[in-house]
């Protein structure tokens, strides 16, 4: 069998209770994230408007269409091509504030932005994925063989994302001490947590991994030059401030791969081409992440 044929074809073990831990990660990730968030935090959109408009603008219209056009070039298999219109349906990831505070970019931008890109992404994550896939043959025949509904995965997002969000809001409005406190710990705990729930998907399936790697590691380098680039760019286009442009480069590429595999294996039963595409997401933006930020902090 080709081995591209046979990515669409294999399946992750994941048990319900890994399932489980990864939800519960995920929720506690995100509500780590929101005790560092005010409602007054969503004024100072309002009052920088340029910024968040094309920070909103990279992350969900520019980074799936970019994405669509890299799947047209290169022509993965079919659930790999699917794992990447999912990656990039995705809000920005969990860590991208504490990056943007390493590279001195724009932390009141970045923090509001996750805020906002979370709770959009509980409608736009099910519809951006629905509709970029859909423009895509191999992908528009896969989806109608799984039968995805969508409904379903509207209410995942809600409560792994919104939930959390909207909690730790009122956490930090009525406990600030307790927030600010909980918030010192959860911020390193959240990297070490992403990392974990990535290694158990990792450690179950490991002889797959090492058997694509090759082929993932140039598929996830791509995608992941052109998020980072579509963020960069969009600030220098739009001669935004450098803490901005270092913001949405940031913002844009650290996405949640985190959702993206909860949805894979809630909806998509592990299929393996979007499961190990993500997975390695997760691993490679962290290195892309640090990396950028290190150097930005280094010359600033």
């Amino acid at each position: 069998m080709n081995p591209n044929t046979e990515l669409d074809s294999i399946q992750l073990n994941f048990s319900p209770s890994d399932l489980l831990l990864l939800n519960l990660a995920l929720a506690l990730i995100m509500y780590g994230v929101a005790l560092d968030l005010r409602f007054e935090d969503f004024k100072y959109l309002a009052k920088n408007p340029k910024g968040f408009f094309l920070g909103v603008f990279s992350q969900f219209i520019l980074l799936p269409f970019l994405t669509w056009c890299l799947v047209l070039i290169m022509k993965p298999p079919p659930s790999v091509a699917l794992g990447m219109f999912l990656v990039a349906a995705c809000p920005g990831g969990n860590v991208s504030n504490f990056l943007t505070s390493l590279a001195k970019g724009n932390t009141a931008l970045s923090v509001s932005l996750t805020g906002f890109s979370s709770m959009l992404s509980i409608i736009s994550t099910p519809l951006n994925f629905a509709l970029w896939a859909s423009f895509y043959a191999p992908t528009k025949l896969l989806l109608k063989e799984i039968s995805l509904d969508y409904s379903d995965t509207f209410i995942t997002v809600a409560l792994i994302l919104g939930v959390p969000l909207i909690l730790g809001i009122f956490t930090h409005k009525y406990a600030s001490n307790f927030a600010e406190k909980a918030s010192k710990i959860l911020k390193p705990l959240s990297i070490l947590i992403f990392a974990a729930f990535v290694v158990i998907a990792f450690a179950g399936n490991f002889d797959l991994f090492t058997e694509y790697i090759s082929q993932i590691f140039l598929w996830v380098l791509a995608h992941n030059i052109v998020a980072l680039g579509s963020g960069f760019f969009t600030g220098k286009i739009f001669r935004l401030p450098l803490p901005d442009i270092k913001t949405m480069t940031i913002e844009t590429g650290i996405q949640n791969s985190g959702l993206g595999l909860v949805l894979i294996f809630t909806y998509f039963d592990g299929l393996g081409g979007m499961a190990i595409i993500t997975a390695w997401w997760g691993i490679w933006h962290l290195i892309s992440g640090m990396t950028i930020a290190s150097l930005w902090k280094s010359k600033s």
